[in-house]
């Protein structure tokens, strides 16, 4: 009988501990904007010979819940691939994965931080071109590891389907050019502003 109510205690707590973890799938849209230094890549709201410049992106992301207190987001971009690609003849997608930690707080808002792993892949001209067709130069590959983090604020809605995030995500990139002869390579330092509307998996 020890046994049996052993194992069944076990069972209930397995049961309940993946409830929570169900409970915990999000999907949602992400809003984000802010800035970068960038000396390898042009930016096109930038005129030419700046090294950087302002940064706009629509994105989906899936959060997974691994705990209570922790869980892994997957963060797909989508605005600015499209846009670069259709408008400019350019690549620029920075997909990347987010492992985060929540703190909660008494009221209606909990802390949200982790560190963030993606890569950056580049096809375009450099930081010295211009806009227009007869000011770029050359395009070429490249690609790097983008290592940064997130804080930010959840807006709890208990019982509800949806709730809105904000935070804030500082980044660095080393990105070396591929097959390149000119041997472009640099770093992209920037900080993005986010605005995440979460919907919970039914």
């Amino acid at each position: 009988m020890f046994v049996f109510s052993t194992a069944f205690l076990s069972l209930t707590k397995e049961v309940e501990a993946q409830a929570v973890v169900e409970d915990q799938v999000i999907f949602g849209i992400a809003v984000r904007a802010g800035g970068r230094y960038d000396n390898v890549r042009m930016c096109v709201a930038s005129p030419s010979g700046v090294k950087g410049g302002p940064a706009l992106d629509i994105s989906f992301f899936t959060e997974i819940g691994v705990s209570k207190d922790m869980s892994v987001s997957i963060n797909i971009p989508i605005m600015r691939p499209i846009l670069f690609g259709a408008a400019f003849g350019m690549l620029q997608f920075e997909p990347e994965v987010s492992l985060k930690f929540r703190v909660e707080r008494e009221g209606k808002t909990d802390i949200i931080l982790g560190p963030s792993l993606g890569i950056t892949l580049h096809y375009g001209p450099d930081y010295k071109s211009g806009s227009s067709a007869n000011d770029r130069g050359k395009s070429f590959f490249a690609l790097g590891p983008r290592v940064g983090g997130y804080l930010g604020l959840d807006f709890k809605r208990p019982g509800e389907v949806f709730n809105f995030q904000l935070g804030l995500s500082p980044y660095i990139t080393p990105l070396f050019s591929v097959s390149d002869p000119d041997d472009h390579r640099g770093v992209v330092i920037g900080g993005i502003l986010e605005g995440h509307f979460r919907f919970a998996k039914d």
